[in-house]
């Protein structure tokens, strides 16, 4: 049985700095939260997927109909995609970015992945990242048209290697679509 002092430790290696967090913040997307937004949204065209990991996310994208192709890269290769490279510096131009970005570069992520899409933008981020008066530019600037709020908590594994419990940290999909004006959509999946 996990003990209360067990749970902060594992929340901490998901939230911030701390000696149990994955090296290089790898911690591949569970196939539910990949799943749950490909219900939800379409995703036409191409698809660039900046932090593919071990490729988690990009098998879903490539299988989705109506996408038309998938580039998968990474600042790590780790056996899937193109590894080594830096989507920040990066200057391609796709349809749509999906990712689940490193949470220490969330909103350079999403900012530099809205210069570099025509279409829609999806982030897997932690529920507070709606919070907070740092982030009210971006919010404000940007075109946020959905979050999809997961009802339950995500079980995410560590560095490839499977968590026991599922996770004490709410998720959510943030999904940006240029050309979208109003108020954002809040949902539940």
């Amino acid at each position: 049985m996990e003990t209360t002092h067990g749970s902060q430790n594992r929340a901490i290696s998901l939230a911030g700095k701390s000696p149990q967090r994955a090296e290089d913040d790898f911690y591949p997307t569970p196939d539910s939260a990949t799943l749950a937004l490909l219900a939800r949204e379409s995703f036409p065209g191409i698809v660039w997927e900046p932090a593919c990991g071990d490729g988690a996310m990009a098998r879903h994208l490539d299988a989705l109909p109506g996408v038309e192709a998938v580039i998968a890269t990474d600042l790590v290769d780790r056996g899937y995609g193109a590894g080594g490279i830096d989507f920040l510096q990066t200057r391609e131009v796709v349809d749509h970015v999906v990712t689940n970005p490193p949470f220490s570069l969330a909103e350079p992520f999403i900012r530099h992945a809205l210069a570099c899409s025509t279409g829609k933008v999806a982030m897997l981020l932690k529920l507070q990242f709606l919070e907070g008066v740092r982030r009210e530019k971006l919010f404000s600037e940007t075109p946020l048209a959905r979050v999809y709020v997961f009802r339950r908590r995500l079980a995410f594994s560590r560095n490839g290697e499977p968590v026991p419990r599922k996770g004490m940290i709410a998720f959510a999909w943030f999904v940006w679509e240029h050309g979208y004006q109003g108020d954002p959509v809040l949902k539940w999946v």
